[in-house]
């Protein structure tokens, strides 16, 4: 099969367990490092399916990848190629469907509950499951465009996922590791100081870790589910 493109934007928002799943199922992907100077590819075909990960821009900024990489995402879903976004990538997605991708009213920082919307869409992406405690480190957010299905919300976020077709986009991060948790508290820890006055939705590095253990095997069972649901319109002939 051809491999999937998994897009990296940031230094240290790597695939994380989704290149993790990938391996484990034996399926070819191709890392495409934009924050080391990769470029966006011309067309989709070479690949099965598109990922594209977080970063710490903006999608409003104005990067010249973006702009590429909003038009391979909007000739993937016409050519009915998979696309899957995690928080920034979510985004991505969004706005190359229509949506808009705008200032959160609060940041989300670390573990948060999150309700899976009462549909036919969401169960098949989720099953019988209500709700879940998801990572988050985002100051954006999309909204869910045209002709898709909200999934998830939250309080502070409505909109932490969403799907059209074969085409999954998040706001929260599901594909977290232990190290991912740590790396980013330790680079970015000035922003959690910044935002102490978010307190029901930032929390401390020490709280994030407190909760690692019991939170990221049960969040590690629901990707696993997502990216399974996810591979199953991803051709691998």
């Amino acid at each position: 099969m051809n491999p999937i493109a998994v897009f990296q934007h940031s230094p240290n928002v790597d695939p994380g367990y989704f290149a993790s799943f990938l391996d484990a199922q034996n399926i070819p992907w191709q890392h495409i490092r934009v924050d080391q100077g990769d470029t966006i590819p011309d067309s989709p075909v070479p690949f099965s399916g598109l990922c594209f990960m977080g970063g710490v821009m903006s999608v409003n900024d104005p990067l010249p990848w973006i702009p590429e990489a909003l038009r391979l995402i909007q000739q993937a879903v016409e050519a009915g190629i998979p696309v899957i976004g995690h928080c920034l990538g979510g985004q991505l997605l969004s706005k190359a469907l229509g949506g808009i991708v705008a200032r959160n009213p609060a940041p989300e920082i670390g573990w948060g509950r999150v309700s899976v919307a009462k549909n036919p869409v969401s169960t098949h992406w989720f099953g019988e499951l209500e709700d879940f405690s998801a990572f988050h480190w985002h100051g954006d957010g999309f909204s869910v465009p045209a002709g898709a299905t909200q999934l998830l919300t939250n309080p502070h976020s409505a909109n932490q996922a969403f799907a059209q077709g074969p085409h999954l986009g998040m706001q929260c991060h599901v594909e977290m590791t232990e190290e991912l948790i740590r790396t980013w508290n330790q680079e970015w820890s000035t922003q959690t100081l910044q935002c102490v006055s978010y307190p029901e939705s930032v929390q401390p590095t020490s709280l994030q870790l407190a909760q690692m253990p019991v939170n990221l095997p049960a969040m590690r069972s629901i990707a696993h589910r997502l990216y399974v649901r996810w591979l199953e319109n991803v051709r691998t002939d």
